[in-house]
């Protein structure tokens, strides 16, 4: 895993967020300023600036821009080389994947010894979405890693209560300091720790108890719970006292004003007041109409659908049968329906709550299932059935292959039912396929199969063309009889074309792909 997601790292360009956290990174760390990026707590964002200090990307001193334009002045517009700037932002998040992947493994193991554990991580390691987003400067696999982390600590604290409720509470502050959609898994993890707490006394006491006995035993549970939230809240804090000490803020024009129980809500959070911004900048999100596409349908708005059936085409086939037969291990084998609490519920709210989302934008908002998934698949090991280890072997195999095959692509991966990755921009878009991460190999290829062809491209991301070699021309600036030679279009571009670039790429042909994101026309 660990080489697939380096040399993943190593080949690809900025993604479309990736600079913005880098930039907010460096600013952070080397200016203690809060300033760029509020909609996103700092802790992520710091541990993708720590990579930072190894180079010497400093913003000049009279910069102004916006957060935006911060990271295309950092890679691009000082000096600095931006394929070593994305590798060293990009290698904290690597390691933090592959110590997420320990995580996965003991909590197996506790769950149902090492043939469970070591099928769990196998699932894990191949998984094509934890490779592709684990390998990029973002927030979401970090966020995904800390909850189950918190969530392993948790299911611990059945037994020690005293030493795994405080870490599960560092874990899961983590997590909301890393990215503020975690807050959607607190109602559930503060009741588990309820639930810890009691089962870890009950243990230790196995008579039988009274009404009040209860009450008083329910009540300490409760107050353990508050503890664990109260260690959490001190972690959101401490991620943003270590940006800034003195936490100097000022509202930013971009901080909508909102109305109602949403503004109450907000208003009434124990968080910094930057946080509490970013709240209101990503309400404002969910307020807007993006743009989406489904297996060849672009709409406005937004399916609640949409993720489960993105899940279908970006997720192994054999990997959906082992979270299904998993799942169902979970509810109907004694031993282990204890565990079914840590594991499905904290998936189903927080599955539902990005159902809710108003952004179609790609599986990565749920990345966190093939993480804890891959948990309750390793439970279907220990069935007791007499082919549960050879069909789980077969099933892990499977699962390897398709992912080695469709190495170093793994952002536009799709499973064999699909087509592959070469297919999957007919489905998806953005993120799920082709997120500005092919304007390298894109350079190389010009440079070697078209060195003197006239080149026009539309481009979807944060890369700079200019900065890789690429010498083109917007297309829909031109007349399309003027528009002769090599079109160059981004999947995600082509999907939501309208206008003249919908009428340019229907009297062009295709000639072939450029990392299964960016397609080569002949005009």
């Amino acid at each position: 895993m660990a080489v697939a997601m380096v040399t993943t790292a190593v080949e690809q360009t900025p993604t479309i967020d990736e600079p913005v956290y880098l930039g907010a990174g460096v600013v952070q760390v080397q200016e203690h300023s809060l300033r760029y990026n509020p909609e996103h707590p700092p802790l992520g964002k710091l541990v993708i600036g720590s990579g930072m200090l190894f180079t010497d990307a400093r913003p000049d001193p009279g910069f102004s821009g916006n957060q935006t334009e911060l990271g295309r002045h950092l890679l691009y517009e000082s000096g600095n080389d931006p394929w070593r700037l994305m590798l060293w932002a990009r290698l904290p998040v690597i390691a933090l994947t592959l110590l997420f992947g320990l995580v996965v493994l003991a909590l197996t193991r506790d769950l149902t010894g090492q043939v469970g554990a070591l099928a769990a991580l196998a699932l894990y390691t191949f998984s094509p979405d934890v490779i592709a987003h684990g390998s990029l400067a973002t927030l979401d696999v970090p966020m995904a890693g800390f909850l189950l982390t918190s969530v392993w600590l948790l299911w611990r604290a059945r037994r020690r209560p005293l030493r795994c409720l405080p870490a599960a509470g560092v874990a899961l502050g983590a997590a909301v300091a890393t990215k503020m959609s975690a807050l959607a898994a607190v109602p559930v993890l503060l009741p588990l720790a309820v639930l810890s707490f009691w089962c870890a006394r009950r243990a230790g006491n196995p008579e039988p108890l009274d009404l009040r006995g209860a009450v008083r035993l329910l009540a300490r549970g409760v107050a353990a719970a508050v503890g664990v939230g109260l260690v959490a809240l001190a972690v959101v804090w401490a991620s943003y006292l270590a940006v800034d000490p003195r936490l100097r803020w000022t509202t930013p024009p971009q901080v909508p004003d909102l109305r109602g129980l949403r503004e109450l809500a907000v208003e009434w959070m124990p968080f910094p007041e930057p946080f509490r911004d970013g709240m209101r900048i990503q309400f404002r999100f969910e307020y807007a109409r993006h743009h989406g596409y489904l297996f060849g349908h672009h709409y406005i708005g937004s399916f609640w659908y949409y993720l489960p059936v993105a899940l279908l085409v970006k997720t192994p086939l054999g990997m959906l049968a082992l979270w299904a037969a998993g799942a169902v291990a979970l509810v109907a084998v004694r031993r282990f329906r204890p565990a079914a609490p840590y594991l499905l519920v904290p998936s189903a709210v927080l599955m539902l709550a990005a159902m809710d989302g108003s952004r179609d934008f790609g599986v990565r908002y749920v990345v966190f299932l093939p993480m804890f998934l891959a948990v309750a698949a390793g439970c279907a090991t220990a069935v007791r059935w007499r082919w549960s280890h050879a069909v789980t072997a077969v099933l892990v195999v499977w699962v390897a292959v398709s992912s080695l095959r469709t190495y170093p692509f793994y952002l536009p991966y799709a499973n064999e039912a699909f087509g592959g990755p070469s297919r999957t921009h007919r489905y998806l878009h953005d993120s799920n396929v082709d997120w500005g991460q092919d304007l390298g190999r894109l350079a190389d290829r010009l440079r070697t199969r078209y060195p003197r062809e006239r080149v026009w491209l539309v481009y979807k991301g944060s890369g700079v063309p200019s900065a890789y070699g690429i010498e083109a021309s917007d297309p829909r600036g031109s007349a399309p009889e003027r528009v002769h030679g090599l079109l160059a279009v981004s999947d995600s571009s082509a999907a939501l074309a309208g206008g003249r670039l919908a009428d340019l790429l229907d009297s062009s042909t295709p000639v072939e792909e450029v990392g299964h994101s960016i397609t080569l026309y002949r005009r």
